[in-house]
């Protein structure tokens, strides 16, 4: 077997901002028919060396070599990137989903020009079919599954004959037969020579797919290695600077069932617009449990109902025993009710401003007009909750779009902490963050039940759900079709009850 050429080769990357060394003297090799994992903590250099290669940022020292090219190349935008050969398709699909599948593959391609829609359509048919890509041409790209929508930016990349193609979290928002799908797309690829940068939090996935890993740790190379040569311990060791067992000695902390009959919440025949069955739900006092099931189960429609985020329709609810109207989200809060939602861009942050406005947003809520937060209060409160969760941030004043995605998840977490709730609601909080922070929010959530917070857990990885929830309300077809809790939480027991399992609260 012959020795693979390099595609891209970067050496002695650095770059700095203001305060912060984002890399330092960073290596990384890419060769042609490659999927390269470059894995880290959030803030370990990982998107600023991917900024770097494709112009979103200018290096300060170091140089970058691409196949084909005489010498170093100097990137200084996206479209001296995509001249080179550079692509990159990115968690959050940034086609149009009002054009068609041909539109969004051709769009803004000044170099190509198509006779008619016809004509265009057929070279789109030509790489569909050939990609396998389920999606028409004249399909509006709005109607297609998010997996499809990001084969399709990956087939845009393919047709512009993409060298180097950067999957920056491409599986955060599929399921599993998506995430196949995807892959086999992957493995196409590689068949034909390109080399792939693929970026993602699910280490399973590195050792399904990947042939090689880099890892960074505070802007800095750690190493590039073999799968093989690389067991998944000591790659957290290696993302994480320090043994892993050291940072995931959660199972001490997880406790018993709350042996108590008292309940914080407790809902009958719940319901919503949004299709959710009518369900009956309780949680008890320290109590951490969770909603599972496949994608579109129900999950999160479920806990949006508990926190009134949809309209309710029906049910009765209780708060420590006696009758209360929850109708809106200000009622659930001022019940002692806190909520993180699963779309943390979408429904949780604000992206022009700051971590301490953020932080203190449901505070201010609660409040009102009668009580207002002052400035100096505030920045207190911002700088207290910005030590305890360890949240990485130049300033409280950093605009809080500019931080991490994990960093970003910890001032939502901490805008709810403020609150002081009685009840706390976390719908997949460790999406698309690093494994350091997951520990952290896992450990953080086992500590708030131990000081009598309740906590409604959901994340899609099933063993995280085991590491930290007491109790498990498993679900399919929104509706509950098991509980589980004691010896029944396994990985086992779980999958067959969603397969299998007879509804509970099929009314």
């Amino acid at each position: 077997m012959r020795k693979k050429d390099v595609v891209l080769a970067m050496r002695g990357i650095y770059k700095e901002f203001p305060g912060v060394k984002a890399l330092q003297n960073v290596d990384f090799t890419l060769c042609e028919g490659e999927i390269h994992a470059l894995m880290g903590e959030n803030g370990a250099g990982k998107s600023t060396l991917v900024k770097v290669l494709t112009g979103v940022h200018i290096k300060d020292a170091g140089e970058i070599r691409i196949a084909g090219n005489k010498g170093p190349v100097n990137i200084r935008s996206p479209q001296d990137a995509q001249n080179l050969g550079i692509s990159t398709v990115y968690q959050e699909i940034t086609l149009c989903p009002n054009l068609t599948v041909a539109e969004n593959m051709y769009i803004g391609r000044g170099n190509y020009k198509f006779v008619n829609r016809k004509e265009q359509e057929k070279k789109a048919a030509e790489l569909l079919k050939h990609l396998s890509i389920p999606a028409q041409p004249s399909q509006q790209l709005g109607t297609c599954s998010l997996a499809v929508q990001q084969m399709v930016a990956i087939a845009r990349a393919v047709d512009m004959d993409c060298k180097v193609l950067i999957l920056d979290e491409p599986t955060s928002s599929l399921d599993d037969n998506e995430v196949e799908h995807l892959f086999t797309l992957m493995q196409v690829l590689k068949s034909h020579g390109v080399g792939i940068i693929f970026i993602t939090h699910f280490l399973e996935q590195v050792y399904e797919v990947c042939d090689k890993i880099t890892v960074l740790r505070n802007g800095e190379l750690v190493g590039e290695y073999t799968v093989n040569e690389l067991p998944r311990v000591k790659l957290i060791s290696a993302m994480l600077g320090k043994e892993a067992e050291d940072m995931t000695n959660l199972k001490n902390m997880k406790r018993p069932l709350p042996q108590t009959s008292e309940n914080v919440y407790e809902a009958t025949d719940l319901a919503t617009t949004e299709g959710v069955r009518p369900f009956d739900f309780n949680i008890k006092k320290g109590e951490v449990n969770g909603f599972t099931g496949l994608l579109g189960s129900g999950r999160s429609e479920s806990v949006r109902a508990i926190f009134a985020a949809d309209r309710i329709t029906s049910g009765k609810v209780k708060i420590n025993g006696k009758d209360v109207k929850i109708t809106t989200p200000k009622d659930a809060m001022k019940n002692g009710i806190g909520y993180l939602p699963e779309d943390r861009k979408g429904d949780g942050i604000i992206q022009d401003l700051s971590v301490r406005e953020n932080m203190i947003l449901a505070l201010q809520v609660l409040r009102g007009f009668t009580h207002p937060i002052s400035r100096a209060e505030s920045e207190k409160l911002a700088d207290e909750y910005i030590k305890l969760l360890e949240i990485k941030t130049a300033s409280k004043e950093t605009p809080i779009k500019s931080l991490s995605g994990g960093n970003q998840q910890k001032v939502i977490l901490a805008r709810w902490l403020l609150t002081h709730p009685q009840y706390l609601i976390l719908d997949e909080p460790t999406r698309g963050i690093d494994v350091g922070t997951k520990i952290q929010i896992q450990k953080q959530v086992l500590k708030l039940a131990e000081q009598g917070v309740s906590v409604t857990f959901i994340s899609s990885e099933i063993p995280e759900m085991l590491s930290v929830c007491q109790r498990l309300i498993v679900m399919r077809d929104r509706k509950i079709v098991g509980e589980l809790k004691g010896d029944e939480l396994s990985q086992d027991v779980i999958m067959q009850t969603i397969a299998g399992g007879k509804a509970k609260n099929d009314k």
